[in-house]
């Protein structure tokens, strides 16, 4: 393998270009609505659990704690790359959209919860672009990345048909959007100074 290239995929943008790829199959395995009921499974109040919920949410939980074995690994072995700050954060937005565009269209989540969500998204990943060319470095915050969390539990929960996982997705989405304005005050700020 060319030495450049094995550089760019090292292990941490391989698992990060991996969490790319299993977002469509969440998609998939919810879009395919296979209601089969998974056996032994008590029904938690939210019906019972089906295959295709019980495969989507075991895969979305797979890939969501891959974002934190790349980071890990890219910090631990000074393996950070430019491709690896670019497909990270990348490839955690296309794994929560994707699965929050399932959970609209099986009804358990609204979509307007996730209009606002992907608006901010596209807001803060439009002032980093600007902030870059600018030569302006807009780091993750702690509220970002406690809204993320939030994010992944609640969808994890509104996968598996589990308690507690609209409730969580309003604490999520509040914290989508104080973030999203956290960046925006913050990021104006920087990019007056420049």
């Amino acid at each position: 393998m060319n030495p450049k290239l094995s550089k760019v995929l090292n292990l941490p943008n391989t698992i990060s270009l991996v969490r790319v790829f299993l977002a469509p199959l969440v998609l998939l395995l919810l879009s395919l609505k296979i209601n089969i009921r998974v056996p032994y499974l008590p029904d938690l109040g939210g019906g019972y659990i089906t295959w295709g919920d019980f495969l989507a949410g075991g895969v979305f939980i797979v890939a969501a704690l891959t974002d934190s074995l790349d980071g890990y690994i890219a910090r631990k072995h000074k393996l950070v790359t430019t491709l690896g700050k670019f497909i990270d954060p990348l490839a955690d937005k296309v794994l929560v959209i994707a699965a929050m565009v399932a959970l609209v269209e099986l009804r358990r989540v609204p979509a307007w919860i996730v209009v606002v969500i992907i608006t901010r998204e596209f807001v803060v990943t439009g002032l980093r672009l600007v902030a870059s060319a600018e030569g302006v470095v807009i780091a993750a915050s702690r509220g970002g990345k406690v809204k993320t969390v939030f994010q992944i539990v609640a969808i994890s929960l509104l996968i598996l048909k589990l308690p507690g996982g609209m409730a969580l997705m309003w604490v999520a989405m509040i914290l989508t959007v104080s973030s999203g304005m956290e960046y925006l005050i913050d990021g104006a700020k920087m990019l007056i100074e420049q």
